[in-house]
């Protein structure tokens, strides 16, 4: 590990963490194409760039937040409700999808499976003749997509805006509702991730330089989290994910030859 791939990484991270192309399956690739080496640090330093990513979001949908909390407060029982499928995930789950997931073998599946619900989605959108206000049948549909993506190689924010597009919500708020439901998953995940590392002993002074790997890594992570995040909302608003669909479809294709060879 150095700068310029914990820059790398944070580039990574920011662009792919609202793009529905799961953030978690590109680190997953690079690290095992870059042989980068963290000395048993890779999911911390994953969840240290989302650390970034969550930067982005507040920036940009800090209006959102602040309504949260005013009455009826209708749409954070909302939130706090789609996070609970994800946290269970995340707490009960987590060690056996870190040991069965994280390998990379897997990837050429999942990125089908963000692939097809995405195509499913864009294929509703342009044939239904309305869509209603978000509901909580609907961001319950999207909690359950959430905890599904945890799954590196399934995308967080594919899962959400497909889960409530396919439920008949409308896509302007499926997709603020997407962008508030990555706020406590990414939080809740730094926080008990951060906790997992250190209780398990991490050796964190065996990486060198870390510390400024990590702050590189955050910033950039970031910067490209802000572009990102605008370039969803204009996908989501058209309900144009052709051009991620074909990309998911050759990463998968990539991955598959990838891990034929043995390199996955």
């Amino acid at each position: 590990m150095n700068v310029f791939y914990a820059a790398l990484l944070g580039l990574l991270q920011g662009l792919t963490e609202f793009l529905p192309v799961s953030s978690s399956g590109h680190l997953v690739l690079a690290q095992k194409l870059l042989n980068v080496d963290l000395g048993g640090a890779d999911l911390l330093f994953d969840i240290i760039l989302h650390v970034g990513t969550l930067f982005s979001v507040c920036v940009v949908m800090h209006r959102q937040l602040f309504a949260l909390f005013k009455r009826p407060f209708k749409k954070l029982f909302y939130l706090i409700a789609a996070s609970v499928p994800a946290a269970a995930a995340g707490v009960f789950l987590g060690g056996l999808i870190d040991r069965v997931f994280f390998g990379g073998a897997y990837l050429c599946g999942a990125f089908l499976i963000t692939a097809a619900s995405l195509t499913a989605a864009q294929i509703y959108a342009k044939k239904r003749q309305s869509a209603l206000p978000l509901k909580f049948r609907h961001a319950a549909c999207m909690g359950v997509a959430q905890a599904i993506a945890v799954i590196p190689g399934i995308s967080r924010s594919g899962a959400t805006v497909a889960a409530g597009i396919l439920c008949g919500a409308d896509r302007e708020e499926v997709a603020e509702f997407s962008f508030l439901l990555s706020i406590p998953v990414i939080a809740g995940g730094f926080v008990v991730n951060l906790y997992k590392a250190f209780a398990d002993g991490v050796p964190l002074v065996s990486v060198p330089d870390f510390g400024v790997c990590a702050a590189v890594g955050i910033a950039v992570s970031a910067a490209a989290g802000l572009l990102s995040v605008k370039i969803m909302i204009k996908s989501i608003s058209s309900a144009r994910y052709t051009p991620f669909i074909v990309y998911l479809c050759l990463l998968s294709i990539v991955c598959g030859a990838l891990s034929f060879a043995g390199i996955l």
